[in-house]
């Protein structure tokens, strides 16, 4: 793939917590480039190496991390994220200055940010991407709504990737009443294509795991151990990029680091259940390829624990909070009805972009 000076550039961020900012900005990407721009990646950590994978040819700019990592137990995380507030301020001032920097060497046009407040610019156009508008956080949602709200004002437009009518994939957390916000509707994003599913599994579970450290590694070693005697076929997809393999005794366990997009795709399609956080990138891609999933929501993030209640409530799939779950609790998603994708005609417009 070949660029020229003529080709208008956007510069694409993903948020580096867990895989999922990444893969959602894979559709994006994809889009811009079959609309004639070039797009120019930044970020940092297993989001951006994800990226620079799927996109190898694709000029790529490496950004101060926030390095935000769960604590153990969760309900730690939002005190010991209140005591990190300083250190995250002085990053996002950091990452503004090398987005200036950017921005002039590349003569940028324009800049896709997935949930990274410091990746705008007032001389070109500004995209922020979210599913949540209104951010849960338990007594303390209504400050956090307001100041996630407050960023993306900050923003030329705000783009959300969930359904304008409902049913919504996200419930409350991707509509307000805020009519201050700039915001547009996109649809789920997923980067797999959907596809018949009419076939023999391959597998009886598929366990898909993502996310932030150590919450990741934790729930790792608790399905390890829980599928240690499990009779049945198993894909175990650990969702990192790492050289230090996991070993298990169960033969019937194939585990896999990491999978690109056309091998995931087809496991997702070959497993009968999906074990999986309630991450809203995983919650997009499953309902896209309309599998049946078992929520683990990770401790302490409030977002996925109202996902994992509300998809319930919707039944469309069970869940379990991580210290309870049991092996057996699976059994469960054969009374749900799983994800069954709304056949929605959605176009991301970028127009904001093309008279700059």
């Amino acid at each position: 793939m070949k660029y020229n000076s003529e080709i208008p550039k956007i510069l694409v961020t993903p948020l580096n917590w867990g895989l999922g900012h990444a893969t959602r900005c894979i559709p994006i990407i994809r889009a811009l480039i079959k609309e004639g721009f070039e797009p120019i990646l930044a970020g940092d950590g297993e989001s951006l190496i994800l990226l620079q994978k799927e996109f190898s040819k694709l000029k790529s700019y490496k950004l101060p991390t926030y390095h935000i990592q769960y604590t153990k137990k969760g309900k730690n995380l939002k005190f010991k994220l209140l005591l990190e507030t300083p250190r995250i301020l002085n990053v996002i001032k950091k990452e503004q200055e090398l987005v200036a920097e950017i921005i002039k060497k590349e003569n940028i046009r324009g800049i896709i940010s997935d949930n990274r407040f410091g990746v705008r610019s007032s001389k070109i156009p500004s995209v922020y991407i979210t599913h949540q508008i209104n951010v849960l956080s338990g007594i303390t949602s209504f400050f956090t709504s307001k100041f996630h709200q407050k960023i993306i004002l900050k923003f030329d437009e705000c783009w959300i990737p969930d359904y304008e009518t409902p049913p919504f994939l996200a419930g409350r957390l991707s509509h307000s009443n805020n009519t201050k916000l700039n915001v547009k509707y996109i649809g789920p994003l997923s980067r797999f294509k959907s596809t018949s599913t009419e076939q023999d599994k391959k597998y009886d579970i598929m366990v898909l795991l993502s996310g932030p450290e150590p919450q990741r590694t934790l729930l790792e070693e608790k399905l390890v151990k829980e599928l240690e005697f499990y009779s049945k076929k198993v894909v175990f997809i650990r969702g990192i990029i790492t050289d230090k393999p996991l070993k298990t005794s169960n033969k019937n366990i194939e585990i896999i680091d990491f999978m690109m997009q056309r091998n995931l795709q087809k496991a997702i399609q070959n497993s009968k259940i999906i074990i999986a956080r309630s991450g809203y990138s995983t919650i997009m891609d499953l309902e896209k390829l309309e599998a049946k999933a078992f929520f683990i929501p990770t401790p302490g993030q409030d977002e996925q624990m109202y996902l994992a209640k509300y998809l319930k409530e919707q039944e469309i799939a069970p869940y379990a909070l991580q210290r309870e779950f049991k092996l057996d609790l699976v059994e469960k998603t054969e009374n749900y009805k799983g994800f069954k994708s709304k056949k929605v005609n959605n176009s991301i417009s970028f127009d904001l972009f093309k008279n700059t």
